[in-house]
């Protein structure tokens, strides 16, 4: 039974990206305990079976979302892997042109070719979640990096497949870190700034990089994360366009605001605005900020106010997005109100909270993403401080 449970504890942590730190400190957290007397060696000796943590099930329980017969029964059957990044690339550097390439001379023409189907899988990820995504991504950075190293081109159609490839390595990055895959989606992410970088494009790389800090800050590497944030701000530089300055400058918010540094975090938001109010019809941005505009920068300043349990601004923000939020975006559309559930438990509303909770719920069902499933852990555990409220009860229970 000892070897079931720490096996399916670590089963669980893993596939929430937790480090056994995180995983100590969560379950401290939800015990309501000061000093910490949880640790990560402690986690570590429950994982291996050296420590049954029977006073500790129910929390442990309760950090993770799942129900206690998760963690005590049968070891489940490991589902069949997603594929990796080594699945579909060669060995050692995938960007070193072969020394003999055996492939035909390309152009231009095939570059544009590859510039529109990295477009479409950007479009698919709006509709689409990262487990369904994340083969044909990864097949699409394979045929990309393929094109690359074995044909032959001129320089400038060999910056422009680089660029490609960046391109690929950001979405592909970004649907693999949906899909949970966190340790694949940052060999990819790491791939795209390799490529993005050859190329000599600041902007793509400042992208890469950002959307890498954005992981980390969001799987217990805040340290990490804010560090690189700031990094990819200075990478893009100020002559960057204003839809970039404005993301890259959203995503050192989120990093200051992970990491506990306010006033840093809400500075960072007001910059972002600024930089954003600068964007004209005339001005020329990269086609892979099509969606950055001033609703995502209302829902970043939204989500850093429900991080710093400031609900009173958070919810008429949230209130006003979703008004006019595209339903067709279901993944987004669940993340979107699971932070409005949460800044209503923090406003005291747990009835509203429980109505916009069971949307969450609802619209993650047949989503395959982590990021919703780990959304929808975390409104439960806030509303189990109303479990006594009936509609509140009733909502956990069917849950459980």
């Amino acid at each position: 039974m000892s070897g079931n449970m720490g096996a399916n504890i670590r089963r669980e942590r893993k596939q929430r990206g937790w480090s056994q730190a995180r995983l100590a400190r969560e379950v401290c957290r939800v015990a309501g305990v000061q000093g910490e007397p949880v640790g990560r060696q402690e986690v570590s000796r429950w994982e291996t079976g050296k420590r049954t943590p029977r006073e500790w099930l129910s929390s442990i329980a309760a950090a993770l979302g799942v129900p206690v017969d998760v963690l005590t029964g049968p070891q489940a059957p490991a589902e069949p892997p997603l594929p990796t990044l080594a699945d579909y690339l060669p060995a050692g550097d995938p960007l070193a042109p072969l020394s003999a390439r055996t492939g035909r001379r390309i152009g231009m023409e095939q570059v544009d070719d590859l510039r529109q189907r990295v477009h479409g899988l950007r479009l698919a990820d709006d509709v689409l979640a990262g487990g369904d995504l994340i083969r044909p991504a990864l097949r699409e950075l394979r045929s990309a990096v393929k094109l690359y190293r074995e044909s032959s081109h001129s320089g400038e159609v060999g910056r422009e497949l680089l660029r490609q490839i960046g391109e690929l390595g950001q979405i592909a990055g970004w649907i693999a870190s949906d899909a949970g895959k966190y340790s694949e989606a940052e060999q990819i992410y790491r791939l795209g700034l390799s490529a993005a970088r050859q190329a000599e494009d600041h902007t793509l790389a400042a992208n890469l990089a950002g959307a890498l800090a954005y992981q980390l800050s969001n799987t217990g590497r805040e340290v990490e994360g804010n560090q690189l944030a700031r990094a990819a701000l200075d990478v893009a530089g100020t002559d960057a366009p204003a839809k970039a300055r404005a993301l890259y400058l959203d995503r050192v918010a989120w990093a200051h605001t992970k990491a506990g540094e306010i006033q840093p975090a809400i500075r960072a938001l007001g910059e972002a605005g600024e930089a954003l109010s600068q964007d004209s019809k005339g001005s020329e941005a990269p086609a892979y900020l099509y969606w950055v505009d001033s609703g995502e920068l209302q829902v970043m300043e939204a989500r850093v106010y429900t991080e710093l349990r400031r609900p009173l601004r958070a919810v008429p923000l949230l209130r006003d997005v979703l008004s006019r939020y595209d339903a067709t975006h279901t993944r987004e559309l669940a993340l979107y109100l699971s932070w409005l559930a949460v800044a209503l438990s923090d406003a005291n509303e747990p009835e509203e909270a429980v109505t916009v909770a069971e949307r969450v719920i609802s619209l993650s069902a047949d989503v395959a993403s982590e990021r919703t499933g780990e959304r929808v852990r975390i409104v439960l555990a806030r509303l189990e401080e109303f479990h006594d409220i009936p509609d509140v009860r009733a909502l956990l229970d069917g849950a459980a």
